[in-house]
Parts: C-alpha cells; sequence; structure tokens
C-alpha cells in the first residue's frame, strides 16, 4: 500500500498548495520544498509590491518632488518651494516625457480604476507625465521606429524615434550608474551642455541619496542623430535591415534621474523572521543599485543596516573559492546579471545546502533549472522561466514561498508518520505470526491439528488487517496537521536518512509490544499455555477472534502514536477528523467482521462477550501506553 499511498499524499499536498498560490509541476519538488535551507530571492514585486511610483526627478537645475502613490494620475510635480517653471520645468519635461517614449507600458482606466498593462516601471513614468499635464504635448510628434529591448546584463534600453522637430533621435532609461558611463552632456534648460567631472560626482551623490532611502533610481539620457546616422538608419529600416543601434547609445545627453518608491510587502517582513527561526537563510539578488538593495533587505530584516552588498562587478573579479567563501556571509547581491545568479547557486550547492532560486526573465531559467526548487513569477514570470521552474509562484510573493516551504515539512512529517505507522504495525504482524510459531508449545498452540503448524491468525485474516488498517488510517495520517512546530527546527540535511534510526527503534520497540500483546492474549484464553486463568477455556477459533482483534486495535492505537517521534498522542489529539473518522470505521468493520454471521463464515471468526473485548482493549492499549513512556524518556533526555 505504500506507494499508492505516498502518491496520494503528495498529490494532496500539491493541492493543498495550490489553495495558497503555489503552482507544483513536480509532486517530488513537494519534500524538497522542505528541506529548503537557502532562498535566493528577487527583489521587485517578490519582497516589494512592484507598485511603482516615481517620488523624486533629480535634473542638472534641481530637484523635484512627485506627489501620490499608486497608478492613479492623482498628484502635482513641484520642486520643494518655488514653482516649477523655467529651466527646471523643461529638464523634468524631457526625463518624465523621455522615459514615456522609451516604454513599452500602457496606462488604463476602467470605471476609475487605474492600471498598468507592461512592466510597473515603466507604467510609473506614464503616471508622473499626467500629473506634470505633458503627456499631450508628445501626441502625433514621435514615431518609433527602432529599439534595442532591455536586458539583464545591458541593464539600460533604448528605442529610436522620428520626432517633427528634431528629425531623428535615440532615447535610452536605465540604471543610471550604467548610463551615465554613455553619456557625454547634460541637458541645461533647453539646451545641452558638457556633463562635467563636477556635474557627474553631483549626480551620483544624489543617485546615492535616493538609493539610501529605499529609492529605485532610472537614469534617461537621450541624443539628436546627425544626418548620416538618420539616414543609415532610415535606410536599414526601409530595407527590412537592422541598423547597429548598440552603436548609437555614446555621447548622450544625461536628462535627469528618477527616485522609484516600491514599498516593501508588509508580510515579506514577517515572512523572513520566520524562514530565519526555520534555520533558512533569506538571499536578496537585485539588479538595483546597492544602496537600495541593502535599504529594503535591512528593513525586511534580512540584514542588519550596514551589511555588505555584492554587486555583479565584483563577483566577476571573484574566482570559484571566493565566491564560496563570499556566499557563506553575504546575504545581498545588486546589479546582477542571470549569469552571476548561476554562479551563486552553484557557489551554495557546492557547500551542501538546498536551494531555492526565484526568477522571472527569459535569462533567468538556467539558474532555476540549476537550483534545487526553481521557482517562477507567475504574474510578471516568462513562460520560458514557467517552463524551467519546478514551481510557480501564483502572486508572485516572498511570503508564498515561506508557506510552501512550511507545507513542505508538513508533507515530509507526514509522509514519516505514516511509514512510521505502517513499518511498525507490518512488524507487529510479522512478530506475531513469527512468535507464534516458535513459541506454540509456550503458548498453547501445538497439537491443536493434525497438519502440524497451527498459525495464531489466518491468512484471511491478515489480508483484512492490511486492507483496513494499512488504507483509511494511513491515509488519514497523510493530511493530518502538524502536531509539532515544523519551522522551528534546522531544515533536514540532504543526507539525513527518512527512515532513521530513531525511527528504526521505534518501529521495533512498537512491533515487539504489538506481538507480545497479542500473544499474550492467545495464551490467556486457550487452555495449555503458559498463563492459566479462568479464562483459559476458549476453543482455537474463539481465541484466535481475541488476537485477531486485538492486533486491530492495537494499530488503531499505533495510529495515535505514529503523529509524532516525540510529542504525546494526547497532544492536539482532536484536530484530525479524516483519522477519527478512519478509526471509526475500523472499528465498525472489525466489530462486524467477529459479530455478524456471514462475515464469521468468511474469516473464521467468533462471538466475543463483553470481557473478551474489555481483555481485547486492554492488551492492545499496550502499544500506547509504551511509546508514551518512551517519548517521556526522549523528551526528558533532549531536555
Amino acid at each position: 500500500g505504500l506507494p499508492a499511498i505516498l502518491s496520494v499524499v503528495l498529490a494532496l499536498g500539491v493541492q493543498r498548495m495550490a489553495i495558497h498560490k503555489v503552482v507544483v509541476k513536480k509532486l517530488t519538488s513537494v519534500e524538497t520544498l522542505g528541506s529548503a535551507s537557502v532562498i535566493c530571492s528577487d527583489k521587485t514585486g517578490t519582497l516589494t509590491r512592484s507598485e511603482m511610483t516615481i517620488q523624486e526627478v533629480v535634473t542638472a537645475s534641481g530637484t523635484c518632488v512627485v506627489t501620490g502613490i499608486g497608478y492613479a494620475p492623482d498628484g502635482e510635480v513641484a520642486p520643494d518651494a518655488d514653482p516649477l517653471e523655467g529651466p527646471l520645468r523643461d529638464e523634468v519635461t524631457v526625463v518624465l516625457s523621455g522615459g514615456t517614449l522609451a516604454s513599452d507600458a500602457e496606462l488604463n482606466v476602467t470605471e476609475d480604476v487605474w492600471s498598468v498593462v507592461g512592466d510597473p516601471t515603466e507604467g510609473a513614468f506614464l503616471v508622473a507625465e499626467k500629473k506634470l499635464g505633458t503627456d499631450g504635448q508628445r501626441e502625433g510628434r514621435f514615431e518609433r521606429i527602432g529599439e534595442v529591448p532591455f536586458t539583464s546584463e545591458r541593464k539600460m534600453m533604448s528605442v529610436l524615434l522620428t520626432d517633427t522637430e528634431h528629425g531623428t533621435i535615440i532615447m535610452s532609461k536605465g540604471a543610471p550608474d550604467v548610463l551615465m558611463e554613455h553619456c557625454t552632456q547634460m541637458r541645461l534648460g533647453d539646451a545641452a551642455t558638457e556633463l562635467t567631472e563636477e556635474a557627474r560626482a553631483q549626480f551620483v551623490e544624489h543617485i546615492a541619496d535616493m538609493s539610501g532611502r529605499a529609492l529605485r533610481t532610472l537614469g534617461v539620457g537621450y541624443r539628436i542623430l546627425t544626418d548620416e546616422e538618420a539616414a543609415r538608419v532610415r535606410e536599414a529600416a526601409a530595407g527590412d535591415g537592422e541598423a547597429d543601434l548598440l552603436d548609437l547609445e555614446r555621447d548622450l545627453v544625461l536628462a535627469g534621474v528618477v527616485g522609484i518608491i516600491d514599498p516593501p510587502r508588509p508580510e515579506a517582513a514577517v515572512a523572513v523572521a520566520e524562514a530565519h527561526r526555520a534555520g533558512v537563510r533569506v538571499l536578496m539578488i537585485t539588479g538595483d543599485h546597492p544602496a537600495t538593495a541593502g535599504r529594503i533587505a535591512a528593513d525586511l530584516g534580512i540584514v542588519e543596516r550596514g551589511a555588505p552588498v555584492l554587486t555583479g562587478r565584483e563577483l566577476e573579479t571573484m574566482d570559484d573559492e571566493a565566491l564560496s567563501r563570499a556566499v557563506a556571509t553575504t546575504s545581498v547581491y545588486a546589479r546582477v546579471a542571470p549569469e552571476h545568479k548561476m554562479r551563486i547557486v552553484h557557489a551554495l550547492k557546492s557547500q551542501g545546502h538546498t536551494v531555492s532560486m526565484t526568477g522571472d526573465g527569459v535569462n533567468d531559467a538556467p539558474a532555476l533549472r540549476a537550483a534545487d526548487i526553481g521557482v517562477a513569477m507567475g504574474v510578471t514570470g516568462t513562460q520560458v522561466t514557467k517552463e524551467a521552474a519546478t514551481m510557480v509562484l501564483a502572486d508572485d510573493n516572498f511570503a508564498t514561498i515561506v508557506d510552501a516551504v512550511r507545507e513542505g515539512r508538513r508533507i515530509f512529517d507526514n509522509i514519516k508518520k505514516f511509514l512510521r505507522f505502517l513499518l511498525s504495525s507490518n512488524m507487529g504482524e510479522v512478530l506475531t505470526v513469527f512468535g507464534g510459531v516458535v513459541l506454540a508449545g509456550v503458548i498453547g498452540l501445538s497439537g491443536r491439528s493434525s497438519s502440524g503448524v497451527v498459525l495464531p491468525l489466518l491468512a484471511t485474516q491478515i489480508l483484512w488487517i492490511n486492507l483496513v488498517t494499512d488504507s483509511g488510517p494511513a491515509l488519514a495520517m497523510g493530511v493530518d496537521p502538524s502536531v509539532e512546530d515544523v519551522m522551528a527546527r534546522p531544515p533536514r540535511k540532504p543526507t539525513e536518512r527518512v527512515v532513521d534510526g530513531a525511527m528504526w527503534s521505534g518501529v521495533l520497540l512498537i512491533g515487539a509490544v504489538m506481538a507480545v500483546s497479542t500473544l499474550a492474549t492467545l495464551d490467556l484464553f486457550l487452555p495449555g499455555g503458559l498463563i492459566e486463568t479462568s479464562l483459559s477455556t476458549d476453543d482455537l477459533d474463539t481465541a484466535r477472534t481475541a488476537v485477531f482483534s486485538t492486533l486491530v486495535l492495537a494499530q488503531l492505537f499505533n495510529t495515535l502514536n505514529s503523529r509524532s517521534e516525540t510529542v504525546s498522542a494526547f497532544s492536539h489529539l482532536f484536530v484530525n477528523k479524516w483519522l477519527w473518522g478512519a478509526i471509526g470505521l475500523t472499528l465498525v468493520l472489525q466489530v462486524a467482521v467477529v459479530e455478524v454471521p456471514f462475515l464469521q463464515a468468511a474469516f473464521s471468526t467468533r462471538s466475543l462477550d463483553l470481557t473478551h473485548w474489555a481483555v481485547v482493549v486492554i492488551m492492545a492499549s499496550l502499544v500506547l501506553w509504551v511509546d508514551e513512556l518512551r517519548k517521556l524518556v526522549r523528551r526528558l533526555m533532549k531536555r
């Protein structure tokens, strides 16, 4: 019955996880979840809400604050004191309009509910531009004729546009530190001027300040192409060719930098604390600025404030040995590319960790495949990522991963429960039959048949025991609520056996007690054995019926034992209605087999009086009391 029960229990676990918005693609990965020792998580949308809102705009002439939260364009763009006008307004207009032009998102409204279709970061530019009130000024003015898409390696994107006023321009947006490497000028009022080292340092200072306040930063730049470049691009577009747009991402004019707020999910901090309590390390791996990553990680409790942050560039300078030492102590990684994720996974696995890795982009697929548990984002994840992953988060929420780990541990505990139950119960049957043969002369079985050996149980009775106890009660334990705090212990080691030494000792002890109690019942009711009392007057069929019933009830008591290796059977005794239903059904069926005439004929049983039933219950309950004593000793030794 073990393979069938195991499959059903895993399938029920997968079903429960689906209710909690975790789609598990492989049954075997359910158990792996419970042994996860490291969770590598993205930041945006997983640890944060992904409700991107531009909060600040920094240009050469100053800083503006954007009020309002969310996608509804309710708010305004204004400097701290003076009204927004003159050079500052011109620069802010270019930043927000440029970020919108270099975007594929759409801002929609349905019944006064605003939403973004596409990347939330790009949607933030659309909302801010509406707050500024300049979105109508570019209608019909620009036409896109080419694009260099964003990649995790480049950390920027560019679009090629025809402008009715200035000809052909390239508009770029991306990580400020990356974008500024492509800039030689900056926007000042309505003109471009040299981006001096002093001005560059001021922008870097503003970026660090915003990042330190947990704002995600993006820069916007542009360049008006020369007539020769524009002609080459138009010629390539007309001939269905491809111009080398990457070559055009040079000598850009830095329009400005925006600070985008993406508040942490309130449940994420609780989930991080729960993961740490369970002995699971949480690593944040993001493409954001190091200061932003460090601040968000500290706010969520992943690290202490001021903890080191490793960047992708630093990872590239490390060999495998240095990286292995780094991942042992560092929990925050910024400006990371997909290939860096792969190296982090391999470094963690080389240290014996069971690694969970999240991802949403196409390039994240190799890292998800390399991890023990690849987790794809169900909302923002690509189809390629979902195919590569072993589980998909329907809500892209980090807290859901921790819930899945808890559920995985619970499922593994339940697997151990019915393994403990099935092994010890079947051990009891084996030892009963074996002991009945070996000790036949002692317990009064010898000489009761001309054919030779007389067994304490018949084949049909053994089959019945396996039918009623190895199915319903075992399945009910597969859905048993946790009787222990599964998140209060460290992750299971990959080398740890499912059936370990502690379980084997319990299996052998309970099997032996079960056999002794059943054979003692046989000896008690059968004359000519070791125990002679006034009850020792039954024939073989009646005494065998008592043994048969004792073994069934002993296994039912054993279901209560098997719910935990250390916690008392009387703890959380009535939380599993399915288990009590299975026990009740088994009792009814057993009484029917003993008392109903046509079933008596089928199973060679005889009716038992109240004295017999009382002795049966008392002898069967010995497995419960002996195991309670064993658990008490284990708890005292552990304490």
